[in-house]
């Protein structure tokens, strides 16, 4: 595929819109769904475009890779490649496990750790915030509310990384391997973590989805465990990839604009609009897959039963019909309308939680280091991957 489609797919986008019709890539046998009329009429309509192929990869695993995989405990549908009935059974502990009780309750405990990292750093001067924040917060935020101890959090965390590198990114077949390794190691982990919620349940997110993935008592059967371990796994990186991808972006896109910044400082009544607006000028996840069920014609063109189709939530936020100046980044924006968590019966469960740790991390950042500015020895480079879209290094000085 292409490094600079994946790095930086926002002219591919802009074309696409301005084609009539679907845009066929053929890097990714997909056709892509650039506008946003046409992204919501495919999230509308689930019985037409499955979610089955949502998480398929850009890098297709070697034998010797899956072999790794094989040792794990896993492989079970989850609920972002599920559809109907097994979809809702997945999804419902998710939105009872993420309710706004439940966020609320976290949120004293987000913002005492994001004032606790920040206060790492602060008398520094200079610092890479993916790795000095960005990549801790969220991992430890959905690390309490699953139940996990805090001293597993840090494996989690990079366990969730070494799964990206699987599938997203081009780390070749022995970065796959010793990925492989990391992920069922977790795999492990997580199934130790529900048999024992079996045994003693907690009020945790664990917890929440044994009771409503395999109720009733006794043993977890092997079926039991892989699709609990494959829905956990995929909670735990949905919970802190995506916000630590968006926490960057937010930063990066209000640093690049010191005007922004500076108006943010002065009003910090504009962080929530902010948050928006970070959302929808780059998405953290900007497209996912779907796959036609029977032949439909969608956007004036025909695609048959089998099609897969890319649903680019990165271009519909950027699109002329919906949004004015789309290709500005303004704080001001009223941008309640985006797409950049989805839309319809996939929307993200956990859309208020990222919201709230963007939301926090702006405020302590404006407030204690409002002269924070872009390291101009160290260019951002983006990641190569539309599934978590943010930079590699983020370096900052004060």
């Amino acid at each position: 595929m292409s490094d600079a489609l994946l790095r930086d797919p926002y002219p591919v986008y802009a074309k696409a819109r301005e084609t009539p019709g679907l845009t066929f890539l053929p890097e990714m046998n997909a056709w892509l769904v650039s506008r946003d009329a046409d992204v919501r009429e495919v999230l509308r309509g689930p019985e037409v475009f499955s979610s089955a192929n949502a998480l398929r990869g850009d890098f297709v695993p070697e034998p010797s890779v899956l072999a790794e995989l094989g040792k794990g405990v896993g492989g079970a549908p989850v609920v972002v490649t599920s559809d109907g009935a097994a979809h809702q059974r997945y999804r419902a502990p998710l939105v009872r496990g993420l309710s706004p009780a439940r966020i609320a309750s976290v949120v004293p405990f987000i913002r005492e750790r994001a004032e606790s990292l920040v206060d790492a750093f602060a008398p520094v001067g200079r610092i890479e915030l993916a790795g000095a924040y960005a990549r801790r917060l969220p991992g430890e935020v959905i690390g309490r509310l699953l139940g996990l101890d805090p001293e597993h959090v840090p494996q989690a965390v990079e366990a969730g990384y070494r799964a990206e590198e699987l599938f997203f990114l081009p780390v070749g077949e022995e970065g796959r391997i010793a990925a492989a390794r990391e992920v069922v190691a977790l795999q492990h982990l997580l199934d130790e973590y529900a048999r024992s919620r079996r045994e003693d349940p907690r009020d945790d997110l664990c917890t929440e989805m044994v009771q409503a993935l395999a109720p009733g008592a006794g043993p977890l059967t092997r079926e039991q465990r892989a699709e609990l371990v494959s829905n956990l796994q995929n909670l735990l990186i949905a919970g802190h990839l995506t916000t630590t991808a968006l926490i960057c972006t937010a930063v990066l896109h209000l640093l690049r604009r010191p005007e922004q910044w500076e108006l943010l400082c002065a009003r910090p009544e504009l962080i929530p609009d902010a948050v928006e607006e970070a959302a929808r000028h780059d998405a953290p996840v900007q497209a996912f897959r779907r796959v036609t069920t029977r032949p439909v014609t969608l956007a004036g063109t025909d695609l048959p039963e089998g099609a897969t189709v890319l649903v680019a939530y990165g271009s519909a936020n950027r699109d002329e019909a919906r949004h004015d100046r789309p290709g500005d980044f303004d704080v001001t924006r009223r941008a309640r309308r985006h797409l950049a968590f989805g839309h319809g019966v996939h929307s993200c469960p956990g859309a208020q939680l990222a919201r709230e740790q963007v939301r926090i991390t702006l405020e302590i950042l404006t407030r204690r280091l409002p002269g924070l500015r872009l390291a101009e020895d160290r260019p951002v480079v983006m990641a190569p991957t539309l599934i978590h879209r943010g930079p590699e290094e983020l370096w900052l000085t004060w």
